[in-house]
């Protein structure tokens, strides 16, 4: 469906909407949003919108010249990762117990500890050389290595990040064995940057509203400080921005690699991806060209769906998922859902439901059914098919996919 919804206030920035779905907060952050003075044309917003805790969910904010890092978040480069496998349902076993207990060991999931070493969900002094390697690398890269220099007080705790590579978090991450239509069968994982993101995010953050502070710039929202290019720090935050989400991505491929052999030995068979291979953030910034000119693009819950682009757009625990082909719809600026949304906040779905009621909407899938995971029930979320309906003119549905496994932490 095309655009639904479209607002332009005095002085600002129009808001073009993929839905009629949104709720007031959600509009009034889209509203101070869209009086920054360096949005380039509009802001895009995605059918599975829903307020956020510093900036609108599901929100694409191209801007000129500055960038917004709470519009980008503490979470960069979450995103999601997705494989086909060389597998059939038939090669499955009947229980799936212990398909999930083998992925839930190969990847530390849930709660850290202050200094991220909880064996839960850290991999505390055991780290696989796979990830010892990987953070080496990333450890060694001259983007991060200038940010320490510069910002030294990101890393207040050194030992997070050898420690959460490779693993995947609590919340709304998870690692998922789906089956599509055809008879196929994926794996797939949402995750992000983990602490190291949220400290880079949340330590510029703070540094935009104080430059705010010193410059004297009134905002409707302190969560709209900007850190305009010009300023000292948003070389050293393009560089920790951009390499967070190197992380992120990493640290998915890690955790996919280590699912298909967890797979591979519980299935006593080799487990390997032959195809659609999809790896897409969907809290991030790119520099792309719009209407014209280059520009920031923040993807605040949102993936970018150019024309050819393979995105992930999950449903919710024991819903359905999709792996789209992008259109490259220009009023869009290139971009999708990146899942269904919420449709009511963690605390209000921990009230409103009960873990018989989570068991009842996860029939059929092996996860977790106990009142810690309760804020993640299907109905805290979104209709996916009418998400999907509302965004028809922005992606082709490739595969649709059905959980039967999920892990969360």
């Amino acid at each position: 469906m095309p655009i639904q919804t479209t607002f332009k206030d005095e002085g600002s920035a129009p808001v073009k909407i993929w839905t009629t779905d949104i709720e007031a907060s959600a509009l009034q952050q889209l509203h101070n949003m869209a009086t920054l003075p360096f949005i380039h044309k509009h802001i895009a917003v995605m059918p599975d919108v829903h307020w956020g805790m510093v900036s609108t969910v599901g929100s694409v904010i191209p801007t000129i010249r500055a960038i917004v890092p709470a519009s980008v978040g503490v979470d960069i480069g979450c995103g999601m990762v997705a494989h086909k496998l060389n597998i059939t349902p038939e090669q499955l076993p009947d229980s799936l117990a212990g398909v999930r207990s083998a992925l839930e060991q190969a990847i530390p999931h849930g709660r850290t500890d202050e200094g991220g070493a909880n064996d839960r969900g850290a991999w505390g002094d055991k780290a696989p050389q796979t990830v010892v390697d990987e953070w080496v690398r990333l450890n060694s890269d001259p983007r991060w290595l200038a940010v320490l220099e510069d910002q030294p007080k990101i890393l207040r705790r050194q030992d997070q990040g050898p420690r959460q590579l490779g693993t995947l978090g609590t919340g709304n991450h998870f690692v998922e064995l789906c089956l599509d239509k055809e008879g196929g069968v994926w794996l797939m994982l949402h995750s992000g940057s983990r602490g190291l993101g949220n400290r880079i995010g949340t330590y510029f953050i703070e540094q935009a509203k104080k430059g705010m502070e010193i410059w004297h710039i009134k905002l409707p929202d302190p969560d709209l400080a900007y850190l305009p290019e010009q300023s000292p720090l948003f070389g050293v935050y393009w560089k920790a921005l951009s390499w967070a989400q190197d992380y992120a991505m990493t640290n998915r491929t890690i955790m996919m690699e280590r699912a298909k052999g967890a797979l591979s030995e519980a299935l006593g068979l080799p487990v390997v991806t032959t195809e659609h291979a999809v790896n897409c953030h969907h809290n991030y910034v790119a520099v792309e060209n719009h209407f014209g000119q280059n520009v920031y693009v923040t993807r605040k819950g949102a993936v970018r769906a150019r024309e050819g682009d393979m995105g992930i757009i999950p449903g919710s625990m024991g819903r359905r998922s999709f792996i789209v082909r992008g259109k490259g719809n220009a009023e869009s600026f290139s971009s999708c859902s990146h899942g269904a949304g919420r449709r009511m906040s963690r605390a209000a779905a921990r009230k409103q439901f009960t873990v018989a009621d989570l068991e009842a909407q996860t029939a059929g899938v092996e996860c977790r059914k106990d009142a810690d995971v309760i804020d993640e029930i299907p109905d805290a979320y979104k209709d996916i098919q009418t998400v999907m309906d509302n965004q028809s003119d922005l992606v082709d549905i490739v595969a649709e996919l059905r959980q039967i496994v999920c892990v969360k932490g």
